[in-house]
């Protein structure tokens, strides 16, 4: 397993738990540390449970394996185009111990294309693409019961790929082609940005009219045939932000929903801070509540709630606290509170992140502040 991060250690661990001989390879030593001493993932008692109980390996480098799988960060540029480098490395650092006939799967989320490169850059392997669906604080879950598609350079490779997924895997696992699976993957979490962009345009428009817009989706939503998603402070989390750009990489003026739908988003964190920094401009002390992309988890990754909290600290230094519950420690340049401390003293509650102790917060105990509540956790005040 060529990278022990948020899907490779936890893939790692089920492979071992399920029979599997299994080398964890990673590159950063302190986080082979880490995760010998139990510390990385430390709030994932099940994964540490079966790391405690099965062998795995760790290592710098690969070694001679029948399967090897790709696990390793796949980021965007600042142009906004994928980064590949780290699978380029990965592919290096194989040709070394790779014997003809060894099953090569990559698990990073990659644009159309990729496999079939990963392919000719390792002669003699069978190379497919295994793309993961994992939702973060329940990974392990997800990665037993999810269906998984398998995507083959060849239908060898597919069907090997297959048979490897199924020793752990208990949902349904699909053959396809390698550049059908890259872009089932791609479709995936771009269909949920349109859609999540779709409810946060709704709400900047309800905004504009003074309406709320969270009344005017639950009466939209009362029409049989109508879904629409509940608006909140923007769209975070490693997949959902990312991949759409890997959909649209490379095609040009072919690709016209995705870029506006990651325009929303960005229009949304502006709508939010901007407000928040009006009320930090009149005066009053803004707690920020969540950091987190989602509720009830520790993940940072492209987090709106973090890009506005940062953004409204930077503006207004000494005015801004940040409480988040699901972290010891905030990262730097934020002042921390507590939750009993910011509905004790600060003027205006802003809840970026709607974790399970903000939503059971009282209505009285919000009583005479200022709120400005993205996602509409509070309405019943």
């Amino acid at each position: 397993m060529l990278g022990l991060g948020y899907v490779g250690l936890p893939a790692a661990a089920l492979l071992a738990e399920a029979g599997h001989a299994v080398r964890g390879v990673e590159a950063d030593a302190s986080r082979r540390a880490a995760i010998a001493e139990g510390r990385f993932f430390a709030d994932d008692e099940g994964l540490r449970a079966i790391l405690r109980r099965v062998p795995l390996e760790l290592a710098a480098e690969p070694g001679p394996a029948e399967v090897h799988v790709i696990a390793v960060p796949t980021p965007l540029r600042e142009d906004r185009t994928p980064e590949l480098r780290f699978v380029q490395a990965a592919a290096e650092s194989l040709l070394a111990v790779l014997s003809p006939g060894d099953l090569v799967l990559l698990e990073s989320t990659v644009p159309v294309g990729a496999t079939a490169a990963l392919a000719a850059a390792l002669p003699g392997a069978e190379v497919a693409h295994a793309p993961e669906r994992v939702l973060p604080g329940n990974i392990l879950a997800e990665l037993r019961r999810n269906p998984r598609i398998v995507g083959g350079v060849t239908p060898r490779a597919a069907a090997r790929a297959r048979a490897f997924y199924e020793s752990f895997v208990e949902g349904e696992v699909t053959e396809t082609d390698a550049a059908s699976a890259e872009m089932a993957k791609l479709v995936e979490n771009s269909f949920r940005d349109v859609n999540i962009g779709f409810a946060n345009e709704v709400a900047l428009l309800a905004a504009r009219h003074g309406l709320d817009a969270h009344h005017v989706i639950g009466l939209a939503n009362r029409h049989p045939r109508v879904s629409v998603l509940r608006p909140g402070p923007g769209v975070g989390g490693h997949c959902i932000a990312l991949d759409p750009w890997f959909l649209a990489h490379g095609a040009g003026d072919a690709a016209r929903l995705i870029p506006a739908a990651r325009a929303v988003d960005a229009a949304t964190r502006a709508h939010w801070l901007e407000a928040a920094s009006a009320l930090c401009a009149a005066g009053m002390g803004v707690s920020c509540l969540g950091l987190a992309y989602k509720a009830d988890v520790a993940d940072l990754r492209e987090s709106p709630a973090l890009w506005i909290a940062g953004e409204l600290t930077r503006r207004h230094p000494g005015q801004v606290r940040c409480v988040e519950p699901m972290l010891e420690r905030l990262p730097d340049g934020l002042l921390a509170s507590t939750l009993d401390a910011a509905l004790a003293g600060a003027d205006a509650l802003l809840l970026l992140v709607d974790h399970a102790p903000f939503r059971a917060v009282p209505p009285e105990a919000r009583r005479g502040k200022v709120v400005l509540d993205p996602r509409g956790a509070w309405r019943d005040a």
